[in-house]
């Protein structure tokens, strides 16, 4: 047998692209199919709407609109086709680059051309939908909830009125949905940060006569995706887990339409980037606690932005005592011994949430409660109906309730699924007080709850997917520092 060195040709034709271009392939394709078939189904007017916008209808040559006609493949407009086009050009370069690129180039290349296809698969498709908003109108080409909504309840702040106190009847959510299930015109569900924050950014879109508050949401994924890469190790881990989460095909579906599930989730992937900071330092000769403090402080901005924030709080306030010396023991007397510790150091979340919400509580408790809880429980005249994908619709489907807006004990099914999990969880975490764990436990039991709830709807899946992502290329990531 020949014990000649393989030469260098044989070596570069024996590589194979990594499996970071398989998942970028993966979610791409699936992304461009899901998205397709969403504005075909809920958009009829896309093209013809594209051809008349004053700047969408001139992006292309004239001759290049007449032959690409009225109709095509999904998504039909012919903008949304060349960004397609454009998002599949850089899927092929990112393999050809892994197969042909010198390893010195590699990874630079594949960053750009990530960046590339979350433009043209993600950014510039939102875009698209705020410019045919701004002509189509307020209640066309978004969300009622996490846009059409919020942007209302900025307005009431700015006008000194209070969003629990008000209804939507007079907003352009009166123009959304099913007559028969909008009773969200009666209720805000969401948690004040969302508004807040967005406040001053309507004030500056006003000045300059353009705001869709999709454009909130963009910049802040974009900060939580530019750091993302600090949560894992190594090249092709960092890559995937960017592109999991901004191109999962629900998440990025709910960012083109306006959704707000990936407020909150920036703000706690905020929050774990300093905690991944201030974790490094912890075991060092100089800890860096201003770092433990700002990760506090974020995941409490998380928490006064969505209630699905709340059920992070056990495993987060674990990793709050992940250093050295943070849990005594691993059993239940170590974690109740280190219930002190662990609220104090999640103080900054707890004064940021109550400063958040303690006004809004105060102004009016009642209208507070109603909009935040006792809407989404189904209760009242106008509350939320039993929706979604869960457990809820063997309720419905073997007639334990005579309609969708009936109420059942759900509580039941929560408690029943949510607390033998949460015990278990807190159990295995003590034993691993990792992010891998806490990542994995908040995923798999915010899915477990909701799935036991009055509604499971899909939005949530996108959410609950990035957190599963999140704990699986941090496991890839560290499994590569051990080899």
């Amino acid at each position: 047998m020949s014990t000649q060195p393989r030469s260098s040709t044989d070596s570069a034709a024996a590589r194979l692209p990594g499996w970071d271009a398989f998942a970028l392939a993966a979610l791409v394709f699936a992304h461009l199919q899901i998205l397709g078939l969403a504005e075909s189904a809920a958009l009829p007017t896309r093209v013809q709407d594209v051809l008349r916008h004053p700047i969408l209808g001139r992006l292309l040559p004239a001759g290049g609109y007449a032959a690409m006609g009225d109709v095509g493949p999904r998504p039909g407009d012919p903008v949304g086709l060349v960004l397609n086009a454009l998002t599949l050009l850089g899927v092929l370069l990112y393999f050809i680059v892994d197969l042909l690129a010198p390893a010195r180039w590699r990874i630079r290349l594949k960053w750009l051309l990530l960046i590339g296809v979350l433009l043209t698969a993600l950014f510039l498709p939102t875009g698209k939908l705020i410019l045919l908003r701004q002509q189509s109108g307020p209640a066309s080409y978004t969300h009622d909830g996490g846009v059409i909504q919020t942007e209302a309840t900025i307005q009431f702040l700015l006008a000194g009125k209070n969003p629990y106190v008000e209804d939507y009847t007079q907003t352009p959510m009166a123009e959304w949905g099913f007559d028969k299930y909008r009773t969200a015109l009666y209720h805000y569900p969401y948690l004040p940060w969302t508004f807040l924050f967005s406040a001053p950014f309507y004030l500056l879109g006003q000045a300059v006569g353009f705001y869709d508050q999709r454009l909130v949401y963009l910049l802040l994924l974009a900060i939580a995706l530019a750091l993302a890469p600090r949560l894992t190790s190594g090249s092709r881990a960092q890559l995937a887990l960017v592109a999991f989460l901004g191109l999962n095909p629900i998440m990025a579906l709910d960012v083109i339409f306006g959704q707000n599930d990936v407020f909150v989730l920036s703000w706690i992937l905020l929050s774990l980037v300093s905690w991944g900071a201030w974790r490094q330092s912890a075991d060092s000769s100089h800890p860096r606690t201003w770092l433990l403090i700002l990760s506090a402080l974020l995941y409490g901005l998380a928490c006064a932005s969505k209630p699905t924030a709340w059920f992070f709080a056990p495993f987060y306030g674990l990793l709050l005592v992940s250093d050295r010396g943070g849990l005594a023991t691993s059993g239940w007397g170590g974690l109740l011994r280190a219930v002190p510790r662990i609220l104090l150091r999640a103080l900054p979340a707890m004064v940021a949430f109550g400063l958040i919400l303690l006004p809004y509580i105060l102004w009016n408790p009642g209208a507070f409660y109603d909009d935040v809880w006792r809407w989404s429980s189904g209760q009242g005249e106008t509350g939320y109906q039993i929706w979604g994908w869960g457990f809820s619709n063997f309720v419905l489907a073997l007639g334990w309730v005579p309609d969708r807006f009936s109420l059942w004990p759900f509580w039941l099914t929560e408690l029943l699924v949510a607390l033998p999990l949460l015990i278990w969880f807190l159990w295995r975490q003590q034993r691993a007080n990792t992010l891998v764990n806490a990542s994995w436990h908040y995923g798999v039991f915010l899915l477990a709850f909701f799935y036991a709830s009055r509604f499971l709807n899909e939005n949530y899946l996108g959410y609950i997917l990035a957190f599963l992502a999140l704990a699986i290329f941090r496991q890839v990531g560290m499994d590569r520092t051990r080899i």
